[in-house]
């Protein structure tokens, strides 16, 4: 029992940063803005793509290595694309790391964006229900996971950006979603 106690009381002494955007009252003037994004009844919902294949909205003023960050999200409308997900360790709009998922293809994946080209790292075949849905990275050094509603889905061990960076969010091509309870926990 000692031990848990101690452990506890560890493990929330490194969370020295927690962050819940609430976007209804957020201004995004200082966020980074890739296609046209809007504060909705929802939340923050992408309406209208941009001329680049992705579609991203970013801030670097949470400067995030290790800990974990969630988003509530739901895909509601794309032809090429649907859903979105979650960026971290952004360090400008060609170098990041992004989950997302789309249920036109029915998967979960964990990418790589360096110098603008984006790279699989890990996927997952899953079927959702539409609505709302939660998802979560952890990431710790050089592992990350993901997950869905709760269920772990993706891990994957890559330290090509290792540098802390930006928290933000991401759609592909046509993809309008929206995005809700976005929580960022940081570890030092």
């Amino acid at each position: 029992m000692f031990k848990r106690i101690i452990f506890s009381f560890l493990l929330v002494a490194t969370l020295l940063y927690s962050e819940s955007i609430n976007f209804k009252n957020r201004d995004l003037n200082r966020w980074s803005r890739y296609g046209t994004w809007k504060v909705t009844v929802d939340g923050l919902s992408m309406v209208k793509r941009s001329d680049r294949d992705f579609n991203l909205c970013y801030s670097k003023d949470i400067n995030f290595t290790d800990g974990n960050i969630s988003v509530d999200f739901r895909a509601n409308s794309g032809k090429i694309d649907q859903g979105g997900g979650i960026m971290w360790r952004v360090e400008d709009n060609n170098n990041y790391y992004v989950a997302r998922f789309n249920p036109l293809e029915d998967n979960f994946r964990f990418y790589i964006v360096h110098n603008g080209i984006r790279t699989q790292l890990a996927s997952a075949d899953i079927k959702l229900a539409s609505g709302w849905h939660n998802m979560k990275i952890e990431q710790r050094e050089d592992i990350f996971k993901g997950y869905i509603d709760g269920k772990e889905y993706l891990k994957h061990k890559d330290s090509q950006i290792k540098r802390a960076g930006g928290v933000g969010l991401w759609t592909k091509a046509d993809a309008k979603t929206s995005f809700k309870n976005f929580k960022i926990d940081k570890i030092e």
